[in-house]
């Protein structure tokens, strides 16, 4: 299969500070690729670069070409679509109204799309005319992917998916992934939580103060006494 997302030796800083420094990693058609790491370690930076947000050094690729110089709406119109940690939704419109603003580049089957989203996450069909402002945060969350799967991704990027969310809601979330794969979207996920991440990608890498410090499949990171006790808790 081939890489649809392609980093290589990336590079980027805010001021004299760097976020990234040297960033390689690969997103195959497919899978889903999991980026974990402590809180400040750069995975936003890292996810909101491939999407076209920050200047860099190095290489970022999509489909074979370069973001550099590309608009965000460019790289959602050719189907990658990124799913921020602060969610952006329209906190004053409807449930429904922030799902079809998702698909302003794919008015062909708005309807087709929002049934999935609804099957997906059927409470949002329970709150379909309610404003996004007067739901949970975990309810927002599974808005903020299911609008973000309204632009029909061929790679969706979910940038701490459940930060934050109860128990019952992760539930929900963790099953509304399995199902995402199961319809061939390529997904790019970076969470703190090193379980959640474990339990779903197909292969994971580790951010620490911007750099890659392991990488490999979820099996051979659990056997790694260092992410055991930094991270598992073992």
């Amino acid at each position: 299969m081939s890489s649809l997302v392609s980093v290589e030796g990336v590079h980027v800083s805010y001021g004299e500070v760097a976020a990234l420094r040297g960033i390689s990693l690969s997103v195959t058609e497919g899978e889903i690729v999991g980026v974990i790491g402590p809180n400040g370690a750069g995975k936003t930076t890292l996810v909101e670069t491939i999407s076209g947000f920050h200047d860099y050094t190095g290489h970022v690729e999509y489909r074979g070409r370069e973001v550099s110089g590309k608009a965000p709406s460019d790289l959602v119109a050719s189907g990658l679509v990124h799913c921020t940690e602060s969610r952006d939704l329209f906190d004053f419109l409807s449930v429904e109204d922030n799902l079809e603003l998702g698909a302003y580049r794919h008015r062909d089957d708005v309807a087709e799309r929002l049934d999935f989203v609804y099957d997906l996450f059927p409470t949002l069909a329970e709150r379909a005319d309610q404003t996004a402002r007067t739901m949970s945060g975990g309810e927002q969350q599974m808005l903020a992917i299911g609008r973000a799967l309204m632009g029909d991704p061929d790679v969706l990027i979910l940038d701490e998916p459940t930060l934050g969310l109860a128990p019952v809601i992760l539930q929900d979330i963790s099953a509304g992934l399995d199902t995402i794969r199961e319809t061939g979207v390529t997904v790019l996920l970076a969470e703190q939580n090193v379980t959640f991440t474990m339990n779903h990608a197909d292969r994971v890498y580790l951010l620490e103060n911007g750099a890659i410090e392991r990488e490999g499949d979820p099996d051979a990171l659990r056997g790694d006494e260092y992410i055991r006790t930094a991270y598992l808790g073992e």
